[in-house]
């Protein structure tokens, strides 16, 4: 006999590194390539405990990868399409643990706080960006 099971969880994202409202009205759904991605920088992994998901975090910065159009996180010294600023993950978002892929919502105007997006980010590196974006 199978018994119906409803849990309820409440996440309140931080978007300390989000400088305003402006663009956040006006995001692209991309899709990111998690493999890019480090587990602990970019997105916490689930635990056998309390969280069967994993949760990218709001506020990484992107490049979009030439070969395959999906999105790793932005290199200035990658040569694979990384190194071209596409903007930010706007909002955190689950995912399951064997995911390959997960579809994001991405700020590519604004403003945003460059020592506050998690994973580390300098505005300084940034030389070829598709994104219109403002850091504080």
């Amino acid at each position: 006999m199978l018994q119906p099971i409803t849990t309820q969880r409440s996440v309140t994202a931080n978007i300390e590194w989000l400088g305003g409202r402006h663009g956040t009205d006006d995001t692209d759904t991309i899709t990111l390539d998690i493999s890019k991605f480090t587990s602990g920088v970019h997105y916490t992994p689930s635990t056998d405990t309390g969280q069967p998901y994993s949760l990218f975090k709001s506020g990484v910065a992107v490049g979009k990868i030439t070969a395959s159009g999906l999105f790793g996180p932005f290199d200035k010294a990658a040569t694979d399409g990384r190194q071209v600023l596409a903007g930010h993950v706007m909002a955190e978002t689950l995912f399951a643990p064997t995911a390959t892929k997960v579809p994001i919502a991405l700020l590519w105007h604004g403003t945003v706080r460059a020592a506050k997006v998690p994973g580390g980010f300098n505005p300084a590196d940034v030389t070829t960006t598709n994104a219109l974006i403002r850091y504080v």
